[in-house]
C-alpha cells in the first residue's frame, strides 16, 4: 500500500491525442503526440504566439486499434510527471491511463478501455 502523500506526487493531466504512429518493428508500441495546453509561463518571454505543451507518449496499446487512428483527437488521462523513458530509441515523456482485464463466465475474454476525458475539459487539467 502507498500513503496518500505518495499518491499525490503521481500527476495525471488531461491530454488530446494529435497524432498516432505506428512504430517499425514493434507489434506493440504506438507513438503518440499529445496536447496538454498552454505550456507553462516559467521560462518563456512574453511570446507573441501560445506555446502548447506537446509530448511524445509510447505506449504498448497498439493490439487495441484495429485502425490506431480512431485515437487522433481523443482526449484521455495521462500521468505526466514521469521520468522519461527510452524505448526503441526514443523517449516516452508520459503514460496513457487504461483499464484492462479478463472477464470471466458467459463473457469471458479480455477487456480495454482508455481513461477518456470530456472534450468540453480544457487540456492540461489535473486530474484529482
Amino acid at each position: 500500500m502507498i500513503s496518500i502523500d505518495d499518491f499525490k506526487k503521481v500527476e495525471i493531466r488531461a491530454g488530446k491525442i494529435l497524432s498516432v504512429e505506428t512504430m517499425e518493428g514493434s507489434d506493440k508500441l504506438l507513438k503518440l503526440a499529445v496536447d496538454f495546453g498552454p505550456a507553462s509561463a516559467e521560462g518563456f518571454s512574453e511570446a507573441k504566439e501560445e506555446t502548447r505543451d506537446i509530448r511524445q507518449i509510447l505506449s504498448g496499446i497498439k493490439k487495441y486499434f484495429e485502425d490506431p487512428e480512431e485515437l487522433v483527437g481523443v482526449i484521455c488521462a495521462f500521468v505526466t510527471n514521469l521520468e522519461p523513458r527510452e524505448m526503441m530509441g526514443l523517449v516516452s515523456q508520459g503514460m496513457i491511463m487504461a483499464v484492462s482485464g479478463d472477464l470471466v463466465g458467459e463473457e469471458a475474454g479480455q477487456f480495454f478501455s482508455l481513461l477518456k476525458i470530456a472534450k468540453n475539459v480544457p487540456l492540461g487539467s489535473i486530474v484529482k
